[in-house]
């Protein structure tokens, strides 16, 4: 198997809760991220936008559909299906209804989220009014939902990507499977949807070129329908290197134009991926020196399949994939996985051919989630840092800040892409909102904030046939429009796009025109 052949793995964007933030006894529901995002506001008159007549879809870890914010008044459900990938089971809006009916509700839709990432995330997007919206609300409380549960990767596609045992991880042909599910799942019910993700890897050439990204895009084209994609958590993971040479600084004892790139390698590292891109059109040559001093000189770019290098000294198996040209991209691709690596620093030596001054390249080590110790550059960069699939273009991508303080989170990956487009679109509350599981943190929920913000707008533009033809580039075009932008940052900003997310300013634009 080589780099290529198989797909991608990501994982959850989402921080572990922080001690006393968990839902339960003393779960004091807090409104605040959806008062600064503008969504209260447009929830009551005279626009009264709460989702109605949209639909709000999720790829993820599944739903404890059983809560009552996922429910009506009258305690049916708000989902229209479940997709249990695991299972291969779709359950529909009746039989989920019979289930609630039941004193048992799993043992007639045997179906629930037990990480939980995803239900927090439905919460927040559209929670229902509990207690008339003093207990809990999320933003579009009236849409109706789809949910996708996905399976866990494959063990040999974990292994190829040396994902540690007990992370999470989901294929990149499961995710297009589930958003194909949504897509029809909404051409059925004749509704609008938009569809929330809350994953992300550093696989990927963060140029949105993947073949998730593409099929992401292939769906927000169609009429009545939007995407919103979380930026991730990796911006202070020290995960990205950047590589720019200068001819003053990074010259060799020979002239050449170099830098080394060291990665420091924590004991008890099982294994870790490196993918290194190239910016068209140099070309580059590479070394690799382990922590005992042996050295893996001129590696070559022209081989096909996988090259297989043994240290003598370091138990450590390299595996190495490399394309001067690669398929979905164009750059040239350096992929490197490190079995058993010995702990220390191991160097990348980059030489560039044409000794170019100011060639470009990039490198991005495994997300936090997938080592199972540190993994890190000694010199990071804390830009470029957002995860695929944020990349996508037509998508709305969505950075992370603390509504609390209005500052940015430094767990929040930032901009612009490696081909140097403008990513994230806009930021949003994701800093201890509240959930139906109690607070929780994280870009996944930044995403999920502003998807049912979008829902809003799409109950607005489709339902009620204001913008009837609107789609997500229309959708993400009207929200960069509407965002809040503060006067000492200019946009757009690699870490706000081009500023807060504001339901409310989004008409307050349209209004001033």
């Amino acid at each position: 198997m080589a780099y290529g052949d198989i797909p991608f793995v990501y994982g959850l964007m989402q921080e572990p809760p922080a001690p006393g933030l968990t839902g339960g006894a003393g779960f004091s529901f807090d409104p605040n991220a959806l008062i600064e995002s503008g969504i209260l506001e447009v929830q009551g008159e005279p626009l009264a936008l709460t989702g109605r007549g949209v639909l709000v879809g999720f790829v993820d870890t599944g739903i404890r559909y059983e809560l009552d914010v996922f429910r009506q008044s009258d305690g049916s459900t708000r989902i229209a299906a479940i997709w249990d990938q695991e299972a291969d089971r779709t359950y529909t809006e009746e039989e989920i209804n019979n289930a609630l009916q039941s004193d048992s509700p799993r043992s007639i839709v045997p179906v629930t989220d037990e990480l939980g990432h995803g239900t927090a995330m439905a919460s927040v997007a559209a929670g229902s009014r509990v207690e008339g919206g003093r207990s809990y609300i999320g933003a579009a409380p009236d849409s109706r939902l789809l949910v996708v549960k996905l399976r866990q990767a494959p063990q040999n596609v974990r292994q190829y990507y040396l994902v540690a045992d007990d992370a999470v991880c989901y294929s990149e042909t499961d995710i297009e499977q589930g958003l194909q599910f949504l897509d029809e799942q909404a051409e059925r019910l004749g509704l609008p949807l938009v569809i929330c993700l809350g994953l992300g890897t550093n696989l990927a050439s963060h140029t949105g070129t993947s073949t998730l990204e593409r099929a992401i895009n292939s769906i927000a084209v169609k009429i009545g329908r939007a995407v919103v994609i979380c930026s991730g958590n990796e911006g202070n993971k020290q995960h990205h290197f950047s590589g720019c040479f200068n001819r003053n600084v990074f010259q060799n004892e020979i002239g050449q134009l170099r830098r080394d790139v060291e990665i420091r390698v924590s004991e008890g590292v099982q294994g870790f991926t490196l993918n290194v891109w190239g910016t068209q059109p140099y070309q580059f040559q590479f070394s690799l020196r382990s922590p005992g001093g042996e050295t893996v000189r001129d590696i070559r770019l022209n081989m096909e399949g996988t090259t297989t290098y043994r240290f003598i000294y370091e138990k450590t198996t390299l595996y190495l994939d490399a394309e001067r040209v690669e398929t979905g991209s164009g750059a040239q691709l350096l992929f490197l996985r490190f079995v058993a690596p010995s702990p220390g620093i191991w160097t990348l030596i980059v030489t560039e051919e044409e000794q170019a001054n100011y060639a470009l390249f990039h490198a991005w080590l495994p997300i936090a989630e997938f080592v199972t110790a540190p993994v890190t550059f000694l010199e990071p960069s804390p830009y470029v840092t957002l995860t695929d699939p944020s990349a996508a273009w037509e998508a709305l991508g969505v950075s992370t800040y603390d509504d609390l303080n209005n500052s940015f989170s430094p767990e929040s990956g930032r901009g612009y892409t490696r081909d140097s487009r403008v990513k994230p679109d806009l930021a949003a509350p994701g800093v201890n909102v509240s959930t139906v599981l109690g607070k929780r943190s994280g870009s996944s929920i930044s995403a999920a904030i502003t998807a049912g913000g979008v829902a809003q707008f799409l109950q607005w533009a489709v339902t009620e046939q204001n913008l009837p033809w609107i789609n997500s580039i229309n959708v993400k075009n009207y929200f960069v429009r509407g965002a809040v932008r503060d006067l000492d940052i200019v946009y757009p900003s690699r870490e706000w796009g081009y500023g807060r997310l504001s339901v409310s300013g989004v008409f307050e634009r349209m209004a001033e025109l």
